[in-house]
């Protein structure tokens, strides 16, 4: 019973909610609540990890990019709302933000930031030298892109960069090389990045104008459908070179065919340039790179 008093005055003390507020507050920070960007980022690392291995990778380097994925996703978040602290509060999207809505100091969004990046960090310290050195590249692109929005109007492309150096990363992790497939899975991850990233834009493309900060959708124009629907072309293009040189079978041609699919649909929900139809279609991109890594996975299974 003493006991039981202690825990009831514990879970009502200040401290212990301020600990759950700030806790809270954490998690909306790095999109606990909103994991998608962290399935896009996932997608390409697994299509990586999977043809380096022939189908067989190995536990720990899995593991690792899986954790890993996760960790640098949410610092990511971190260090992008800390870059965006003057420009979210005047978006309708972003303004209930944690940071942006001062629930958060610029501090503790640094600290999360760099907590999470050295946890990140400490995994790959368990891969291969080459693995390693990729990473410090990794860190400079994740830090730096969300301040490309201020300095040119592809930080789509950037964003494209930063998450694809994920996919080498992997493959060098587990195959201790980097092969010419290796840079078609890094350029797919690019091309497609790019692709969902503009969709994601031309959602915003009003509050980026207002604003005065860069994207694709803005440098495309009335040009911005078409020029996502080569993207997604070239996009496959790769994707068919990549089953080519890996010498993947019918099952992985199944998969990127219902990834075609999923791309044509998206074009069609984009059409009308309607914000909420422009965030499903970028929403859809997850099933899209599902897809491609189903075709892998059944493909050297069976």
């Amino acid at each position: 019973m003493l006991l039981l008093n202690k825990l009831k005055t514990l879970h009502t003390s200040p401290k212990y909610q301020y600990l759950l507020d700030r806790l809270k507050q954490y998690a909306l920070l790095i999109r606990l609540d909103r994991p998608i960007g962290a399935y896009l980022l996932l997608w390409p690392t697994l299509w990586a990890l999977w043809i380096a291995a022939k189908g067989t990778p190995d536990t720990l380097v899995l593991c690792v990019f899986v954790i890993g994925v996760f960790l640098m996703r949410s610092a990511g978040c971190a260090i992008n709302d800390f870059a965006d602290r003057d420009i979210d509060p005047h978006v309708e999207r972003t303004q209930n933000r944690p940071l942006a809505a001062g629930r958060i100091t610029e501090r503790e969004a640094l600290v999360v930031f760099g907590v999470l990046s050295l946890s990140a960090f400490s995994l790959v310290l368990l891969m291969n030298t080459l693995t390693i050195y990729m990473s410090f590249a990794g860190i400079i692109l994740a830090a730096s892109y969300p301040f490309a929005k201020r300095f040119h109007y592809m930080p789509q492309v950037h964003l494209g960069i930063a998450f694809g150096w994920a996919a080498p990363m992997a493959f060098t992790a587990q195959a201790n090389e980097i092969t010419s497939v290796t840079w078609l899975i890094f350029m797919a991850t690019i091309l497609w990045a790019t692709a969902y990233d503009t969709m994601y834009a031309m959602a915003d493309r009003e509050d980026d104008l207002q604003v005065g900060v860069k994207s694709t959708a803005i440098l495309f124009g009335e040009a911005d459908k078409l020029i996502v629907g080569l993207l997604q072309a070239l996009l496959i293009f790769d994707l068919i070179l990549i089953g080519s040189s890996s010498e993947l079978g019918l099952y992985y041609y199944l998969g990127l065919s219902a990834a075609t699919g999923l791309a044509i649909y998206q074009q069609f929900l984009i059409k009308d340039r309607d914000k909420q139809k422009c965030i499903q279609a970028f929403v859809n991109n997850n099933w899209f790179g599902f897809c491609v890594f189903a075709g892998i996975f059944v493909d050297y299974w069976v």
